[in-house]
């Protein structure tokens, strides 16, 4: 089996050594090189393309947004960012996910070494997951007010998988009484920030609230939030604990906290909490939609979207069972077929629709 070649570009010698090391580790993958910055690393590139690059942002003589922008445009490919987590830090990468990278990994400003030795696990996930996008489906985004968006927290580690029983019970047999609220629940990983602004900045300020989970770090979910709600016609927000659910507003979850909704006479509320990993994500499509099924009902409707892995599927029959409507994204326009395919194969799909179409279905539907 081809081996993965990668390319790291970051200006820290202490990264580009401990990143070259835990890679290497892995048999599936070959680091080509680890460059000081963009103009080595084009020079690098002409022997040899890499299949995914690890790019810092911050970096002297060309920084890394400029490079990543170059690259989308003359020959797309996977690109990891590696982020330090600063206010700074979190801008630019926020941009530099916009404009076509996969994954986030992040960086501290201090204990560098320990923490990139400790969080090794992370780092290989995130590249085994960039070198199965389809970058070619990540179009740069034309509008951006500042801060754009993220994508999945690729931790991964030795701990045994759990579902959304950890957190919460299956929803129990019985009609949901109906209510003039509805709400629409989405869920997506990998590629997803690009699919849900397509998505959002689409419906109208009379649409349903939307409750979204996008696998992302805890220090960029208020941020991605706060860059929709700039482009969107709907208002956005990062979900707080006890805050309802209005139509017209999305609420998204925020990153190391899981997002449930509960009913409370015909209204809808955000239920933020603590909890372990399900389907090693934080916050779980799961765990949403299982929420959503026991609460809604068929007051709602399911969407599941671009993302690598199964989270979101078992949730999705969920909610059709108790009476929801459900979509997964197809697989043409998804960078990664792996979350909307789990949900097909189980059964818990309705209709498959491009994502050109998926915003046209929600105010459809609402309406």
């Amino acid at each position: 089996m081809k081996k993965t070649g990668v390319l790291i570009v970051d200006d820290s010698a202490v990264v580009r050594q401990v990143l070259s090391a835990q890679l290497a580790k892995d048999p599936s993958i070959t680091v080509l090189a680890a460059v000081a910055d963009p103009i080595f690393a084009m020079t690098r590139m002409k022997t040899e393309w890499p299949d995914v690059i690890v790019l810092d942002v911050e970096m002297p003589r060309m920084d890394g947004l400029t490079f990543l922008r170059k690259i989308m445009e003359e020959h797309p490919t996977p690109v990891v960012i590696c982020s330090t987590l600063t206010e700074k830090g979190t801008a630019s990468t926020l941009d530099a996910l916009a404009a076509g990278a996969v994954c986030i990994v992040t960086k501290p400003k201090v204990d560098l070494k320990r923490f990139l030795e400790d969080s090794s696990a992370d780092l290989v996930n995130a590249v085994k997951v960039a070198a199965q996008a389809n970058v070619a489906r990540l179009k740069p985004a034309l509008r951006s007010p500042g801060a754009p968006a993220g994508r999945a927290d690729p931790r991964v580690n030795g701990a045994a998988k759990l579902t959304a029983d950890a957190v919460t019970r299956p929803p129990a047999s019985g009609a949901m009484k109906q209510t003039t609220e509805r709400i629409v629940a989405i869920g997506t990983s990998t590629g997803g920030t690009q699919a849900l602004e397509r998505v959002l900045t689409e419906l109208p300020r009379d649409c349903p609230g939307v409750a979204v989970v996008q696998h992302m770090p805890e220090q960029f979910t208020a941020a991605f939030a706060a860059r929709l709600d700039k482009l969107c016609e709907v208002g956005v927000a990062e979900a707080v604990h006890g805050e309802r659910l209005l139509p017209g507003h999305v609420l998204i979850a925020p990153g190391g906290k899981h997002l449930m909704l509960r009913r409370s006479g015909a209204y809808y509320y955000a239920d933020v909490s603590d909890g372990p990993l399900v389907n090693r994500h934080k916050p779980s499509v799961d765990v949403l939609f299982r929420s959503v099924a026991k609460c809604a009902g068929a007051n709602a409707a399911g969407i599941i979207m671009t993302g690598m892995g199964d989270d979101g599927a078992r949730g999705l029959l969920e909610m059709q069972t108790a009476g929801a409507p459900t979509i997964a994204q197809d697989e043409a326009s998804c960078v990664v077929f792996g979350m909307p395919k789990e949900a097909i194969r189980l059964g818990g799909v309705d209709q498959v629709l491009p994502l050109s179409r998926i915003s046209r279905a929600i105010i459809d539907w609402g309406r």
